[in-house]
């Protein structure tokens, strides 16, 4: 489930990009694919890096990574362990929701990233993602979930003050909203509900074969209800 929108991005060959907070790689796959390019996927999780590196490596068994390379690397987003300026290209999806010293975060991640060249953050929406908490206090009461909701406003301000500039924004994946707002009805770790696995294979159906329908109601509602708030920044000064 790619979340950024890569065709608004300029990637060329020998351009380093950064995904941090990774994860199973989605957004690390979806770059790799780009000619030249160097992909850094970097994530906590040693679980979540061994799937990860697990699907580079098929992408590029089966033949659709560009001629890039790429790596896994196990990494805290408060304390990086790269050298400043390194990256042409850094990723933040659905991470900063998570830490607990967010500014040290951005901190870091502008650190990293070089003069001129973009940032992409995303964060669950304030609103579907209020409703959550709301439903459901176990939904982010866990060991690594949840620690904050943003605001559109406070984030950007956020990533201003660190020396970015916004220049583009849209919202992703309508569709998961309402599924998310079930499971925090039913009980986050319930499984056996029969409607919410009906609407979790209708998600995995339309991520596998993208029909022109989902796609449709997706985009028509995603400046309402989209799950996700999406940001593109460029790095204008150091801080």
């Amino acid at each position: 489930m790619i979340t950024i929108d890569f065709n608004r991005l300029s990637i060329k060959s020998g351009d380093k990009v950064l995904d941090i907070g990774c994860g199973t790689g989605r957004h690390s796959c979806a770059a790799s694919r780009f000619d030249g390019v160097v992909v850094i996927g970097a994530d906590l999780s040693l679980q979540d890096l061994v799937e990860a590196k697990n699907k580079l490596n098929y992408e590029k068994a089966i033949g659709v990574q560009g001629n890039g390379i790429w790596g896994i690397s196990a990494a805290d987003i408060t304390s990086l362990p790269f050298k400043s300026e390194s990256f042409d290209l850094v990723i933040c999806s659905e991470v900063l929701e998570h830490i607990h010293d967010h500014k040290k975060a951005i901190s870091e991640i502008m650190r990293v990233l070089k003069q001129g060249k973009d940032l992409v953050i995303s964060v669950p929406r304030y609103w579907p993602e209020r409703a959550c908490w709301a439903f459901s206090q176990e939904y982010h009461n866990v060991s690594g979930g949840h620690v904050r909701i943003y605001k559109r406003k406070e984030l950007i301000a956020l990533l201003q003050d660190a020396g970015a500039r916004k220049w583009a924004e849209h919202y992703a994946h309508a569709l998961h909203s309402p599924y998310w707002w079930l499971k925090c009805l039913v009980g986050p770790t319930r499984n056996n509900s029969r409607l919410l696995s009906l609407y979790h294979r209708m998600l995995v159906w339309d991520m596998m074969k993208s029909p022109w329908a989902t796609r449709l109601l997706d985009k028509l509602l995603n400046p309402v209800m989209g799950k996700s708030l999406v940001l593109y920044f460029r790095k204008v000064k150091n801080v």
